[in-house]
């Protein structure tokens, strides 16, 4: 999958986090200065043309929908991360971010658990 341009992807968080809209609901997710309806209106049917955004249509009007999970985008773009500048290494990647985030005791915590319930 191709990475996204970084409005496209402004865009389909908004989608994710809706899971379904109309234009003017993704706008209205936008902080002011609002962008305008035909800017969006052009990502969300560039996103369709991808075969990422899924639409219903209701006379002249469309209600977007993603067809692909944030987590099936990310995957691969996270491997790629991790790979690049971990040296491939998730160890080394979570051992990045418990020091520069400061993860806290209980977000450790949790972590050893989901790693425990991997197995």
């Amino acid at each position: 999958m191709k990475k996204l341009t970084r409005k496209e992807e402004e865009v389909m968080k908004i989608l994710w986090d809706l899971e379904k809209a109309f234009v003017k609901d993704i706008i209205a997710q936008y902080p002011d200065p609002k962008p305008h309806y035909n800017t969006i209106s052009s990502l969300v049917r560039l996103l369709q043309e991808k075969g990422i955004v899924g639409y219903k249509q209701y006379g002249n009007t469309y209600e977007y929908f993603p067809l692909i999970s944030k987590e099936d985008y990310r995957r691969p773009f996270m491997k790629q991360v991790v790979k690049d500048y971990f040296d491939n290494s998730y160890k080394n990647a979570v051992a990045f971010f418990v020091k520069e985030k400061g993860l806290s005791k209980e977000e450790m915590e949790e972590l050893i658990k989901m790693i425990k319930e991997k197995d």
